[in-house]
């Protein structure tokens, strides 16, 4: 794992530009970590969203999501790659985004992550050394502990910073998960071509 609180900022992987690494070495084994990665599994209050829940008169609750992010699993997908969401909470906001969205794996109201984190690699057909988990609290660490990419948001609590791989620069539900996904797709060399779309 890396020193705690160690902030990553990826400028350009292809190219080897970084903004604030520690040392290259650092560099080469979150490159090398992301090149393997098919499966992107991350948790949903406080990833996906900021953690805050707007609780309704009528018993529902109500989540925000970040459009950037949204954008950029859509990204992830087009590249082939595959996508899922482990949530202790169960809310019909998060599986509406998730289909908006093309997110394969969906799991709620998980009292046992680890179970559901092992039921979905399995489904997707991939090994754990090819799933990149994003996390931010205490439930989420054991899943990024068998993960090949172990990734905390900028505002997850001190634990979970530590047994992560990377620290994202952006907070939980403010581009953090668009932040990984252009990490892994530079890594895998399908940034430029995903681009190239946009600029036809």
């Amino acid at each position: 794992m890396l020193t705690r609180g160690l902030q990553l900022g990826i400028a350009n992987l292809e190219n080897q530009e970084c903004l604030s690494y520690e040392t290259m070495e650092d560099f080469a084994s979150i490159e090398r970590r992301a090149s393997r990665i098919k499966l992107l599994l991350m948790d949903c209050d406080g990833v996906l969203t900021d953690g805050r829940l707007w609780l309704t008169e009528d018993g529902g609750e109500q989540k925000t999501f970040n459009t950037h992010d949204g954008l950029g699993l859509s990204l992830f997908h087009r590249a082939g790659l595959k996508s899922g969401i482990i949530s202790g909470r169960s809310s019909p906001a998060v599986e509406r985004r998730a289909r908006e969205l093309g997110v394969g794996f969906v799991r709620q109201g998980e009292p046992d992550k680890i179970e559901a984190f092992a039921e979905t690699i399995r489904r997707a057909g991939v090994g754990e050394h090819e799933v990149a988990f994003i996390g931010d609290d205490l439930p989420d660490i054991p899943l990024m502990k068998r993960s090949e990419l172990a990734v905390a948001v900028a505002d997850a609590t001190e634990e979970t910073r530590m047994a992560s791989h990377y620290i994202t620069r952006a907070d939980g539900g403010r581009g953090a998960v668009r932040e990984v996904v252009e990490i892994i797709l530079k890594a895998q060399g399908r940034w430029n071509d995903l681009l190239d779309e946009y600029f036809k």
